[in-house]
């Protein structure tokens, strides 16, 4: 630290330097109030030092900002610094492949595709390929090649109603949350491209409705679109709406990725006449959405409900979504399968690292399993009960190229979605000002003239260009493996770098369960040896003590 000169602090003794701001700012509004009473200078100037002095005769008295008490007039300068200090980072000090939380590699992908620029790169790679955690996916000799980049699963495919989905959709992302503009342009966007759009547990709002792209209608725990005045289940109001043909698919929200296990209250203010009417809530009255469900208590119960919610859609397939949590309680959704006979049509796992809200920073950071287990650990269960092939798995986790679509479907996803991903195609720049409505692109915000930047047609082609491009670059990766479909890829197609030296197959790195292997009692993995007898059809608590895994 520079040592100041002797001078200054025997000065600073009688008189603290840090106030030499504010007396500066005194001196000059009175010399320039002499000189503009002679004619001298403009009386702008008098005014803004006259401000200025005013300003740290409040800061010396105010009494929440300690900063301002010692430091008036200049102390500002420390919160506008504050306050500019992320786009700074991401503007001017950020690597391209510094991820906070998307790096600026994988915004610029999205960005490009979505413009339909170029998105092809010089000078190879600028990914350390000998770090840690480095990974790829091997090459043919024998390259394919396909005639359609349009990757298709059929969900539910033994139902009344069963869905052509695209590998690549829309995640969760609800109308409130977004803007009513970006809520049009995604949709506009899904019909063009012909891929789903989740609407999120805020329910099916005249937006999603205008364009008529294909909706997978989310159901959480308030029962948004499909509840009583008391916020209980609706069947009646469930039905008229699920059985409009625009609804492809239902979707039973038991958790979510970005703040597992937790609530969320939409203030009262925030309840507009178009939210209120979308999610069948009073106007300007605080919206709960309460931390479980009400309609069921155990798995056995919450089978039954999905089963009712099938029935009610008129055939239409009907799953669920969580993070995975407490395994026992996993466990014992499984139980319940094999103990009804009833079976989801298909199972979306959130990772822990998602989410478009915000949440409260523990749970963002630290509550619910990342993709990578959770995925794995339903892939693994769902094959050693026998039950794999009955239910397709969706996933969404910071999924925006081709190799991230790769890289889940070899660790058992049959499809993704992404949020973020298609919040960028919109032109959100990542300011991580979602929650306080003054989103600088319009993608977060209610407010009426933010939300104009987005002009539907133009982010609606966006959107379609983001998707088609993605899985334009999915195909290539596919032909070079070899293969015909992307559900032909495994873990032995992913290589995973230990160290400089070493690497391994996902397939030999990760733990993979053989079809019946939990029926017959064959699984050694500590999860499934440790919680499986723990779990019961008839209650998410766990039946036993909890054991430590060794």
């Amino acid at each position: 630290m520079l040592a100041w000169p002797g001078w200054t602090r025997r000065l600073n003794q009688h008189f603290p330097l840090r106030y030499a701001t504010w007396v500066l700012c005194g001196l000059l509004a009175l010399f320039f109030a002499v000189r503009w009473m002679g004619g001298l200078a403009e009386g702008l100037l008098v005014l803004l030092f006259l401000a200025l002095s005013l300003l740290g005769l409040r800061d010396v008295r105010q009494t929440r900002h300690s900063i301002l008490r010692n430091y008036p007039v200049i102390g500002h300068l420390r919160f506008l610094l504050e306050f500019i200090r992320p786009e700074i980072r991401q503007y001017f000090l950020e690597g391209d492949t510094d991820a906070a939380p998307f790096s600026r590699a994988q915004r610029s992908i999205v960005y490009q595709r979505a413009k339909g620029d170029p998105d092809q790169r010089p000078f190879g790679t600028q990914l350390d390929v000998g770090v840690r955690g480095y990974e790829w996916i091997n090459h043919s000799l024998v390259p394919t090649h396909l005639t359609s980049h349009d990757f298709r699963i059929t969900i539910g495919a033994s139902r009344a109603q069963p869905y052509s989905a695209s590998v690549f959709n829309i995640s969760a992302m609800s109308f409130g949350a977004l803007s009513a503009n970006a809520i049009l342009a995604l949709n506009r966007g899904a019909k063009l491209g012909g891929f789903a759009h989740d609407t999120g547990e805020g329910s099916i709002s005249v937006h999603h409705r205008q364009h008529g792209g294909d909706l997978i209608w989310e159901i959480g725990s308030g029962y948004f679109g499909c509840r009583n005045d008391d916020g209980s289940f609706s069947a009646g109001k469930f039905q008229a709406a699920a059985v409009d043909p625009q609804v492809k698919m239902i979707e039973l929200k038991l958790s979510q990725g970005a703040k597992p296990g937790h609530g969320g209250v939409l203030p009262g203010p925030k309840v507009t006449p178009e939210i209120a009417a979308a999610r069948g809530v009073p106007i300007g009255v605080d919206c709960i959405s309460p931390a479980r469900h009400s309609a069921f208590s155990t798995p056995v119960e919450m089978m039954r409900f999905i089963e009712q919610l099938r029935t009610l859609s008129g055939g239409k397939p009907t799953g669920f979504k969580l993070c995975i949590g407490h395994p026992w309680e996993w466990f014992a959704i499984c139980k319940a399968m094999l103990e009804t006979g009833i079976t989801p049509d298909f199972i979306v796992v959130d990772g822990a690292e998602g989410g478009t809200g915000a949440a409260p920073l523990e749970f963002t950071n630290y509550v619910g399993a990342p993709l990578q287990e959770g995925l794995l650990l339903i892939h693994n269960t769902l094959v050693g009960l026998n039950l794999r092939d009955k239910i397709k798995i969706g996933c969404a986790g910071k999924v925006t190229s081709a190799f991230d679509i790769v890289r889940l479907m070899a660790l058992g996803a049959d499809w993704c979605n992404s949020g973020r991903g298609f919040m960028f195609a919109l032109g959100c720049i990542q300011a991580q000002a979602c929650h306080t409505g003054h989103c600088p692109t319009g993608v977060t915000t209610q407010d009426a003239t933010r939300q104009r930047a987005i002009v539907v047609p133009d982010k609606a082609q966006r959107v379609a260009n983001f998707h088609q491009n993605t899985l334009k670059a999915l195909k290539e990766l596919v032909e070079a493996a070899g293969l015909c479909h992307p559900q032909e890829i495994t873990a032995q197609h992913i290589v995973h770098r230990l160290d400089k030296h070493e690497v391994k197959l996902l397939a030999n790195l990760l733990p993979f369960v053989e079809p019946g292997a939990i029926l017959r009692g064959e699984v050694q993995h500590n999860t499934f040896r440790i919680y499986w007898p723990l779990a019961s059809a008839h209650s998410f608590a766990p039946q036993g003590d909890i054991q430590r895994s060794p």
